[in-house]
């Protein structure tokens, strides 16, 4: 059987709203439709998934009479974003943000729980043939204008925890997972220098060395191929610097053991562990100041 396909203004009348929330709800990522020749159309299933969706979730706008963490965890923000970068809807990307902001997200949860998720799953599509390069790029290029308004939101008032540099080593230029661990890492307090994609080697120890109170050098790494000079660029900087902590983390790091063959000390899935390898390394470098002043001082 065909799909059966209405309206706009159909599936406002099936909701109970008016016209402007219905469009509302597609803007925000929350009712999934599509515009073929000008005209906003929405799936029957699609409706009957909305409906249900909302029936036991909390979102904005009077939707469903959920409350509080659970309501806030159910809602499926991931998916309503990955539908509109696809579509190349940048103002309906900004709505799904504010909406999972509004409901009760956190800064970080926005970046691990909703933007990082999207992402990988329209690269996963894009490997799979599923999605054109094009398309991709344009979700990424949306992406990143996102950040761009999200980040200065994480920048933290007071003494920093210590200074961090982060990048990509060479060949290696996916620069929105880079960008989004720098500011994660902001929010945590430390003074972040982000470098971007595609760092050689040289500059990637010129920037240590231009750098006081570094704690530490997170290195991304997505493509399997860039593995090689991962490698490289961590052999680089301990012969420069024996004693800085490296972590390496990314989509093609699939583990511990493989974070150690590139020469890191450390391997972070995300930003959450990376922050915790930081705190790790600074209790350590405070217990060995202590320590030195002990000594001194019984000397």
């Amino acid at each position: 059987m065909a799909e059966i396909e209405l309206t706009l203004q159909e599936a406002a009348d099936l909701l109970g709203v008016h016209y402007m929330t219905a469009y509302r709800y597609v803007r925000l990522g929350l009712l999934h439709a599509s515009k073929p020749s000008g005209t906003w159309r929405v799936a029957r299933a699609d409706l009957d998934a909305f409906q249900v969706s909302n029936s036991i979730t909390t979102t904005v706008g009077g939707l469903g009479n959920g409350s509080g963490e659970s309501g806030r965890r159910r809602a499926p923000w991931a998916e309503r974003l990955q539908s509109r970068l696809i579509a190349g809807d940048s103002r309906g990307a900004w709505g799904v943000i504010e909406a999972a902001l509004a409901a009760g997200a956190d800064l970080d949860e926005i970046y691990t729980d909703v933007i990082g998720p999207a992402m990988s799953a329209i690269g996963a599509d894009w490997e799979a043939g599923q999605l054109d390069i094009s398309l991709e790029h344009r979700a990424t290029g949306i992406a990143m204008r996102l950040i761009g308004r999200l980040g200065p939101r994480f920048v933290r008032r007071g003494r920093t925890r210590g200074a961090v540099v982060v990048g990509a080593p060479v060949g290696e230029f996916h620069s929105l997972p880079v960008a989004m661990l720098a500011d994660l890492v902001r929010g945590g307090g430390w003074d972040v220098s982000d470098l971007g994609a595609d760092v050689p080697d040289a500059s990637l120890v010129h920037a240590v060395g231009s750098i006081a109170d570094l704690i530490a050098v997170g290195l991304s790494v997505t493509n399997p191929g860039c593995l090689d000079s991962a490698r490289s660029a961590c052999s680089a900087l301990r012969q420069a610097y024996p004693d800085l902590l490296l972590i390496v983390g990314g989509s093609a790091v699939d583990g511990e053991d493989t974070a150690m063959l590139l020469g890191a000390h450390g391997y972070a899935p995300d930003g959450r562990h990376f922050i915790e390898l930081l705190e790790t390394r600074r209790a350590e470098l405070r217990g060995g100041s202590g320590d030195r002043q002990a000594m001194l001082s019984d000397g």
